[in-house]
């Protein structure tokens, strides 16, 4: 069975706005995500997907048409990501920052100029996707909460990351940026902190590599652990422009 048969559509009145939404039952029991009738295209495509055969550009464009969370997002809807069937290093951040929407690029503000650093790459190397795929946890700005932006919102990771990982077969090695990328990919293999994740990032290496957030905000973090730049960012410099150099 297909893994787009888990999902279950019903179309059923909406006394509120009175119209038609749709309710979507996820892979989770129990689960219901409420749509506005206008975004069940992207999930009549979402579920003709199960096919080994269908087309990655077709399953990019059903998530950058995807109006899930529109209600929830105070800057609405504009899923931002970047990924090839070619490429070979993935990024999974948290989520779009606030200028990143506003341009549509991802890390497009002075926590990507500082990746790119870390990365030891160049803008057009980290633009490529068939050599770079960028997929956050979250693909929409969540807006602002107390001290920051507001978590990823679930919905994305729980209807269409495993999708795009699935279609991301020469992945070898992932950058997993801040704790929510952390918790999802590395599991009960994850340290009780991000602190420590990261401090035994040569259990995870080559294929996994955790990191803080880039933000200038980490600055007083990245002071405290001068180690992270000494030790890890070394390793991962040569590793990701080995892997730049295959084609």
């Amino acid at each position: 069975m297909g893994e787009s048969r888990r999902f279950a559509i019903a179309a059923t009145p909406d006394g509120v706005s009175g119209h038609n939404s749709v309710l979507v039952r996820m892979a989770l029991p129990g689960q219901y995500v409420d749509l506005s009738a206008h975004v069940l295209t992207s999930y009549i495509i979402l579920m003709s997907l199960g096919s080994d055969n269908a087309s990655f550009e077709a399953l990019l464009s059903a998530v950058r048409a995807c109006r899930v969370c529109e209600a929830h997002l105070p800057l609405g809807p504009r899923p931002i990501l970047q990924a090839s069937a070619t490429a070979r290093i993935l990024v999974v951040g948290q989520a779009p920052g606030a200028r990143v929407h506003r341009s549509g690029i991802p890390w497009d503000d002075p926590s990507g100029e500082r990746l790119r650093a870390w990365m030891g790459v160049s803008k057009d190397e980290f633009y490529d996707a068939s050599r770079v795929a960028i997929i956050p946890m979250g693909y929409c700005y969540p807006g602002r909460g107390n001290g920051g932006d507001l978590p990823p919102r679930r919905e994305c990771a729980q209807l269409w990351l495993g999708k795009l990982l699935a279609r991301l077969p020469r992945i070898e090695s992932t950058l997993l940026i801040g704790q929510h990328a952390q918790r999802h990919f590395l599991g009960k293999r994850r340290q009780r902190t991000l602190t420590q994740t990261v401090g035994a990032w040569r259990d995870y290496a080559p294929r996994y590599f955790p990191l803080p957030h880039p933000s200038p905000r980490n600055t007083p973090w990245l002071q405290r652990n001068a180690g992270f730049e000494r030790g890890l960012l070394p390793t991962l410099r040569v590793h990701v422009n080995t892997l730049l150099a295959r084609r």
